[in-house]
């Protein structure tokens, strides 16, 4: 089976590397500190400072092991030869909401990288996928569970 390529922007490369040195660094060190602190205490059947340590230790091994994945796989745009004529992952993208009359903005990343919060789409939600190649007045239909919403595209840009 061939492994799904992780579209990363470089922002997004740069952040799961920094969260991978401190998974590795850091957080190892201080969940075992905190395994040897729970086992100095005697009895470990009904020691829930260590049943927590050892989840969580669990939790950093498994977070560890989706980011050498994600990071095994990954293809990194080159945000600085993103072509700004048509909507390419990279790009910050003004839509028009044609129905709640607003206008939005947001950076169309990877599925890896995608954070609504923070403005960042993916290219695998239903507006991503609908504004993937879509150019400067174009509408875009996206079908959505409460029915069809447009938007026009007013602007693309490099996003740094």
């Amino acid at each position: 089976m061939v492994e799904k390529k992780n579209i990363l922007t470089y922002e997004g490369l740069r952040q799961l590397e920094d969260e991978l040195h401190d998974l590795k660094v850091n957080q190892r060190k201080e969940v075992a500190q905190k395994i040897k602190e729970a086992r100095e205490q005697g009895d470990l059947s009904e020691n829930a400072e260590y049943d927590s340590a050892k989840d969580e230790q669990r939790d950093i091994e498994a977070r560890i092991e989706e980011i050498d994945k994600i990071l095994k796989n990954a293809e990194v745009v080159v945000e600085d030869e993103v072509d700004v004529t048509v909507i390419n992952i990279g790009c910050k993208i003004k839509i028009y909401d044609m129905e709640y009359d607003e206008e939005l903005e947001y950076k169309l990343v990877g599925s890896t990288e995608a954070n609504s919060l923070k403005g960042k789409i993916s290219n695998e939600s239903p507006l991503g996928r609908a504004l993937l190649g879509a150019k400067v007045n174009d509408v875009v239909n996206v079908d959505t569970h409460a029915g069809t919403m447009q938007y026009k595209i007013l602007q693309i840009l490099k996003s740094n």
